[in-house]
């Protein structure tokens, strides 16, 4: 496997919802940032691998032995995440870039030790799920904080943009994975809120509200 045909997989398996859905090859050249023929000749030599079912005009969705593979490469980088920001004290918005290149790294015994060194964690720093070596991994029940009405309140689990800027901006105003967060009121207008975040009251607009993850606590 190529570090190019790794990351087709992990795309596809991204943009499919799992790998399981269906998806364009437009949809593909989107997210890669590459030409819809480039993609197909990618399909292709990943077809004839047994690792994505293609069909010309229907769609890409990956096999059982492409998900596996999707899932493997998906626990590497989420793993190696935790461990630039918990032992190499790497901030949260650093790690998405390092992870990427790390996540190639063919050795599952070195993958296997860091799992154990880092106590078998099952969220990223971003919140999202880390896969264990079997591909199982759980998911939390959870709500973008847009979807939210006056009075709710829930735990902010993690964010649905991994950018850095978005990542910064959230470092900067104090808003964090684990803060308690509550709908205070929301603007008919523009569909912006105010928050009360761990006893601090916030403003913040629709965009940022339609990127953070909470879990509804009672």
């Amino acid at each position: 496997m190529t570090h190019s045909e790794e990351n087709y997989l992990k795309a596809i398996f991204h943009i499919g919802k799992g790998g399981v859905n269906e998806i364009s090859t437009n949809a593909i050249a989107e997210q890669m940032e590459t030409k819809p023929s480039s993609v197909t000749d990618m399909i292709k030599k990943l077809s004839e691998k047994n690792l994505v079912n293609y069909k010309k005009y229907k769609g890409v969705s990956l096999t059982d032995t492409g998900k596996s593979m999707a899932l493997s490469i998906i626990r590497k980088h989420r793993l190696w995440e935790v461990f630039l920001v918990e032992k190499l004290e790497f901030s949260w918005d650093e790690v998405h870039e390092v992870a990427e290149q790390l996540e190639h790294i063919k050795s599952e015994k070195l993958i296997d030790k860091l799992d154990k060194l880092l106590d078998y964690p099952k969220y990223d720093p971003h919140g999202d799920p880390i896969p264990d070596k079997n591909g199982n991994f759980k998911v939390i029940d959870k709500k973008l904080l847009s979807e939210l009405s006056v009075n709710d309140k829930g735990i902010c689990v993690g964010v649905k943009d991994s950018s850095s800027q978005f990542l910064k901006f959230l470092d900067k105003n104090k808003i964090a994975l684990g803060d308690v967060i509550e709908v205070i009121d929301k603007e008919d207008f523009d569909g912006s809120f105010q928050l009360k975040i761990n006893a601090n009251s916030f403003n913040v607009s629709n965009q940022i509200a339609s990127n953070l993850f909470v879990q509804i606590t009672e």
